[in-house]
């Protein structure tokens, strides 16, 4: 490591090239004490690298020392900004294809097969950017796993995380060329989030605050351990063992038989399903609250109750229960109301 950074400070790319190779051939067998150390130092190098070269295996040896005990805060700003970069270039790239091609022509695989003169002239500018951008493309998807290792172990690097990044990740992603699904996942992540929980049946809501959910599935299981565990609303509370896969810290060992059940119909405040399938960030804001609407489930349904992330351990805890003032108020701000009893005269 001191040979590499020694390397990267003098602009000696004869040395940081030999450098390079041994830290990444000794990580892999070097120890763990070793790899916490090792970890933020790789991290600090990334910005130094040229673009075009080897950053984002740079970024996933720091990635795998966060995997092994690295200070995932440590490491998080220089392999996110890389992320954001190629991210960013990717589609920039994309762009000028498109803008460049014949009209329906399909952009082309993330393959550095592809590179050659006649791709980086079609690209325009200056040759060196033309292959920053087409590098980015073929490379992005190597950036998701160093970036899920910090996002996943750390609810305080996933806070710092801007809206421009998880949009240009999403952006990247409808152009269906990259599998970037669990990086988009997990910048979308919330945490230390108040959710207001309506439960049609008995006109009752809640406010619940939420954090390290990965998908529906995981919140469905956490808000029914919640709410009808607490003897909150009426329904059958999911095992212990779903609810422990959903929150505990330690990862499971592979993949459990363990299963959950539905408990609830997920609505959103216009009446429209949302799907276990998705994420929590998809719950619609109301007057500055996500609002989630709870009704009977129309079918029987249940699922394996691992996490979507092994490493984000979930939660879910209820703040208050909200008057029967407070959740007719709530509930005149969706289209569905309340049970009949329960709304006023």
């Amino acid at each position: 490591m001191s040979e590499l950074r020694e390397g990267v400070a003098a602009r000696d790319g004869d040395r940081t090239e030999r450098a390079f190779a041994a830290v990444m051939e000794g990580v892999p067998s070097a120890s763990d004490p070793e790899r916490v150390l090792a970890g933020p130092l790789l991290a600090a190098l990334i910005p130094a690298f040229p673009p075009t070269g080897p950053r984002p295996m740079l970024a996933m040896a720091a990635g795998y020392c966060v995997e092994r005990g690295a200070d995932p805060v440590a490491c998080a700003e220089p392999i996110l900004g890389g992320v954001h970069q190629d991210l960013l270039d990717a589609l920039e790239f994309a762009r000028r294809w498109t803008a460049t091609g014949a009209a329906g022509e399909e952009l082309p695989a993330a393959d550095e097969e592809i590179i050659d003169d006649d791709l980086l002239a079609r690209l325009g500018g200056d040759a060196e950017e033309a292959l920053r951008l087409v590098l980015a493309w073929c490379a992005i998807e190597e950036w998701q796993p160093p970036a899920l290792a910090v996002l996943c172990r750390s609810a305080e690097v996933r806070r710092g995380c801007s809206a421009a990044l998880l949009a240009a990740c999403r952006e990247l992603v409808a152009l269906q060329r990259h599998d970037l699904t669990c990086l988009a996942h997990a910048l979308a992540v919330l945490d230390d989030e108040p959710l207001v929980v309506l439960h049609r049946p008995t006109g009752t809501g809640f406010e619940v605050r939420i954090g390290g959910i990965g998908d529906n599935f995981q919140l469905h299981t956490l808000l029914a351990h919640v709410l009808v565990g607490g003897g909150h609303v009426p329904g059958e509370k999911p095992s212990a063992e779903s609810v422990r896969l959903a929150t505990d810290p330690e990862p499971a060992q592979g993949r459990s038989q363990a299963v959950a059940t539905g408990a609830f119909e997920l609505l959103a405040p216009d009446g429209e399903r949302i799907w276990n399938e998705g994420l929590p960030d998809d719950i619609p804001v109301v007057e500055g609250r996500r609002l989630l609407v709870l009704d009977e489930p129309t079918y029987t349904r249940s699922w394996n109750a691992d996490r979507f992330f092994p490493h984000m351990p979930g939660a879910a805890e209820l703040a208050r229960v909200l008057t029967a003032d407070e959740a007719r108020t709530w509930f005149a701000r969706t289209s569905l109301g309340g049970t009949d009893h329960d709304r006023p005269s």
